[in-house]
């Protein structure tokens, strides 16, 4: 069982990057959150250190939990100086350009090395157990990451929406231009979802419905 950190140790996991998971500090506190089963040191160089499940739990802890947004709402903004994918409609939008496109690839890159560690075959092709348990910025960063450009504003705009819904393991993913939306499809397929375009009874809406592809 995991031991809880100290203050020091408590600060270095706060600051570990969302996505990866990567710890940045002394090398004896990270030794220190190894044995207390929150980190360990990646077996290839340069060695890295990473939190474990058991350290996420805590990072997020401290934050506050990572909820998924409701359906049609959008997702609260992040906490100054984290990174989180653009999921459609935040208010305000962050400030766009070449610093955010270097994080967006950033924070892409690392997913992928997430799932390369995590799976135990080392592929990349297909969400992990982080994307699985983060299911709308898992998509949402996808679609960022590939280009897509996120909706600002009301619902209606154009621009992609990633939204939760009640049912398990899926999202759904709205945009008002069919070509732009059948694109968000192909990018999710392309990352590892499963994805079915589907429309809404009432209104008549087209939206995709994305599920993180196991095999």
């Amino acid at each position: 069982m995991a031991l809880s950190p100290t203050a020091a140790q408590r600060r270095i996991i706060d600051a570990a990057d969302p996505v990866t998971g990567r710890l940045r500090g002394a090398e004896a506190q990270l030794t220190a959150l190894v044995k207390r089963g929150l980190a360990f040191r990646h077996p290839r160089p340069p060695h890295d250190h990473f939190l474990t499940p058991a350290g996420h739990r805590i990072r997020e802890g401290a934050s506050g939990a990572d909820e998924a947004p409701r359906v049609a709402e959008p997702a609260a903004p992040a906490a100054d100086g984290v990174f989180a994918a653009r999921v459609g409609g935040e208010d305000p939008a962050p400030p766009s350009g070449p610093a955010r496109l270097r994080e967006v690839r950033s924070a892409w890159q690392g997913l992928l090395e997430l799932r390369r560690m995590t799976h135990p075959d080392g592929s990349t092709d297909r969400p992990c157990a982080w994307e699985r348990s983060h299911l709308v910025r898992a998509a949402a960063l996808a679609l960022e990451a590939a280009g897509h450009t996120p909706a600002t504003g009301a619902d209606g705009s154009p621009g992609y929406r990633v939204r939760a819904t009640p049912q398990p393991e899926a999202v759904a993913v709205y945009e008002p231009d069919g070509t732009a939306l059948r694109g968000c499809a192909a990018t999710l397929e392309r990352a590892g979802w499963q994805v079915g375009e589907h429309t809404e009874p009432r209104t008549r809406t087209r939206y995709l419905l994305a599920s993180p592809r196991k095999v």
